[in-house]
């Protein structure tokens, strides 16, 4: 659960603040099983600029999950075949100074299989304040760069404090860069305007509630989640400045999917094997 909570945390400030519109598909099938997971994922974000430098940020997400189960199993799947995961999003940002820029984001989330009405286990609350020191276009530094430190809460990561994250980009010249930090971790090789390719190291994951709950062995199972480390190789390509196509494809190195209790207890692990991993889109960014 720690890795899932890590990148639910993260995420919001790595892609978030950057992109303003993005339509992706992520797939990976089981490895020695029927089973596969399928994403598709639909993200809206709309700045709205207050005063100099000062900006209300609003936005939406829709993840819609099919989990195509597949194999035989000894109790009813079939209310867990789609997952819906729904985000609104709600940030501010100013300049704090002439280093930093300052940012807080509340994002109240629905996640669940949606075949009931709704109820209270449905909703969960996610938010964060962070710093960015952009020093990207500073051209009197010899090593520009750009930081983001922050502490965001996340409930449904079971941790009930906030976690820390850092991400570090920095160019090493005018080919190669690189990013460090969750949920990724890559070295960009630029090749001219419109193509990169990179190597990279991520995460992925979500939890969601299960309004119709699935008794396994004489225990009930009510929540789902799917936690993934993954590894491989990234192209893009740049139609123009701002918008972007996308695909990533690597292999997993840690996959985690598992039926929880009330208590998000493990009550039930699907195949973990390790397997292909496929995600690809189209992104309008800053």
């Amino acid at each position: 659960m720690f890795i899932l909570g890590v990148f639910a945390c993260c995420q919001f400030c790595h892609a978030q603040l950057t992109d303003l519109a993005r339509l992706e598909y992520s797939f990976i099938p089981q490895s020695n099983s029927e089973d596969q997971y399928t994403r598709l994922k639909v993200l809206l974000n709309f700045p709205i600029k207050v005063k100099e430098n000062n900006y209300l940020i609003l936005g939406a997400e829709y993840n819609r999950i099919l989990l195509n189960l597949e194999d035989g199993y000894n109790f009813d799947v079939s209310s867990l075949n789609k997952i819906h995961v729904i985000d609104l999003n709600v940030g501010y940002t100013f300049k704090w100074n002439e280093s930093w820029r300052f940012g807080v984001k509340i994002n109240p989330r629905i996640a669940s299989t949606l075949s009931e009405p709704l109820s209270a286990e449905d909703y969960f609350f996610n938010g964060g304040v962070f710093f960015i020191n952009d020093k990207i276009k500073d051209h009197n530094l010899k090593r520009p760069y750009r930081l983001i430190l922050g502490l965001t809460y996340n409930a449904t990561t079971g941790i009930p404090f906030p976690l820390p994250f850092i991400s570090y980009f920095r160019p090493i010249n005018d080919n190669w860069s690189f990013n460090a930090g969750v949920p990724k971790s890559n070295l960009k090789y630029t090749f001219n305007q419109r193509n990169n390719m990179q190597v990279f190291v991520g995460l992925d994951g979500y939890l969601a509630h299960l309004q119709d709950t699935t008794l396994i062995n004489g225990e009930k199972a009510e929540h789902i989640s799917l936690s993934v480390a993954i590894g491989g190789f990234g192209y893009e390509y740049c139609f123009t400045k701002h918008l972007v196509a996308y695909m990533y494809t690597g292999y997993t190195f840690r996959l985690n999917n598992v039926l929880r209790n009330k208590n998000r207890d493990e009550v039930f692990k699907f195949n973990s094997l390790n397997a292909f991993y496929l995600r690809t889109g189209l992104k309008f960014k800053i």
